[in-house]
Formats: C-alpha cells, structure tokens, sequence
C-alpha cells in the first residue's frame, strides 16, 4: 500500500465515522495505539459530524495517548464548524453557531420536505431525529442514539437503513438545498443530512488548518471513507489535498502503519 502521497507530509487529516472509528461507536484500543505512534511523528486533525460533546465520548476517552503528545491533535467537530485544539487542556479555537433564524428555516424545510417525498419514518428511532447541534443541525433517521443504546446492533440498523435508503436520502437532500440556498447541505453519516452555514465543509476544515497552523496543504494527507462523488469527504478534494480512500478503520490502520514506515 505504500504510495509517494505518504512521503514528506507534516499533517494527517482524517474523517471520524467509518475511517478512525465504526459510525457513532467508540475507538477501539489498536487503532488508539496506531494513532499514538503517529502523534508521536507528525501532526493530525480530525474533522468529524458529531459534537464537542460526540468527540469527546467517541474519540477522546478511547485515545491513549501521552499527554505531551495532545498539542499535536487538532478536532474539528460538526464538519468543521467547530475547532478545538490543547493548550493545558482542550480549548475552543472558534465555534460558527446557526441563527435562531437559520434554525427555524431549516425545521420548517424538513417538514416540508418530509411531506414532498411522503417519508415514512422508522416505527422505532433512538433519540433525536432531529438534533440541533449548535453550529449544524442534523438529520438521523434512526434517532441520534442508536448505537449508543443497541452498539453492534444499531450500526447494523444505520448500514441496513443506507442499503435500503440511499436513494431517498440523496432526493431530500437534494429539495433541502433547493429550499436552503443560503446554507450548505450535504449528506452525512450512513443515516444522516447535515446543515451548516454557507460554505462550511471539509474543504474549508483543511482551509482553516493550512491558515490556523501554517501548514501548506501540499504537506497535507486526507483519509476517509467518503470520497467518493457526493460522499461527505469528497469536499475536501476540492482544496487540492493528496487524499486516500479506505473502506472501513481497519484499512485506516494499514494506511498510518505505511505512513510510520516512511
């Protein structure tokens, strides 16, 4: 696996959901200790759709990793309307929260769409549908909480949902940026529609890094599992970026090992 796109390059960014961990589950402990050898030669950024509050319970707390290796780690929650980074303890850098004004547009656009394609929701849904995440308002159709409450089980409902939804999921997505101009839509996690302000995707999370911590992107490498056309990493190709794509957080591993060895 080893490729040239893995040499002389100072930061690693990496998508959350399905490349560093399974969707909405906690880290397992090997890919923790894989991402403390890389702390300890380069710098990483994680650009994720959950919360402080999600980065936190998925990520951080399964992170083992020596606290002098922290300064290294840069988050950017809520696809980067957010970024967090540590100075004697995690610190907020900058947080771009929704107007109520924007809040209420975008409720008022998923009921109307609902209506349009006539959604039929699960007879069963765990946790908000609906979840106004501050600087993102996102859309789960199995409820925010599935894999917290059913682990295994409910990341086997989201993929059996996606195989089966895919489809509708792209046509709401779809009416909801033609009713929302002013915001950027994108699809999401395996179940989910994630709205923020105008402009806010992982291209502009790489933006922010390369301005915020004066690396140029060239010296850059992107890791996810949604690059592909319409998949919610595939922005980040828009900055130019050296970008690998991998199927799932075992591939991940494979690829940072081939980085360690370079």
């Amino acid at each position: 696996m080893a490729s040239a796109k893995f040499k002389n390059k100072d930061l690693v960014v990496f998508d959350l959901d399905g490349t560093l961990t399974p969707s909405k589950s906690n880290m397992e402990p090997d890919m923790s200790r894989t991402l403390a050898e890389l702390l300890a030669r380069k710098r990483v950024a994680v650009i994720g759709g959950g919360n402080w509050g999600q980065f936190r319970k998925q990520f951080l707390k399964s992170l083992a990793c020596p606290k002098d290796l922290l300064p290294n780690l840069f988050l950017f929650p809520t696809t980067a309307t957010a970024f967090y980074r540590y100075r004697h303890g995690w610190q907020k850098v900058y947080e771009m929260k929704l107007s109520e004004h924007a809040v209420k547009q975008i409720k008022k656009a998923f009921k109307d769409v609902f209506r349009e394609v006539g959604y039929v929701p699960p007879k069963k849904v765990y946790g908000k549908v609906l979840e106004n995440r501050g600087s993102q308002i996102t859309f789960s159709a199995l409820g925010q909480d599935v894999v917290a409450r059913l682990g295994k089980r409910g990341l086997a409902l989201k993929e059996k949902w996606k195989r089966e939804n895919f489809p509708l999921k792209s046509r709401m997505a779809k009416l909801l940026a033609e009713k929302l101009p002013e915001l950027e839509v994108r699809l999401g996690g395996l179940t989910s529609i994630d709205i923020t302000q105008k402009g806010i995707d992982k291209a502009y999370g790489v933006r922010e890094i390369e301005k915020t911590l004066r690396v140029p992107i060239k010296k850059m490498l992107f890791i996810g599992d949604a690059l592909y056309p319409g998949g919610n990493d595939a922005a980040a190709k828009k900055t130019g970026i050296d970008c690998v794509a991998v199927r799932d957080p075992g591939e991940t591993k494979l690829v940072i090992r081939e980085i360690l060895k370079m």
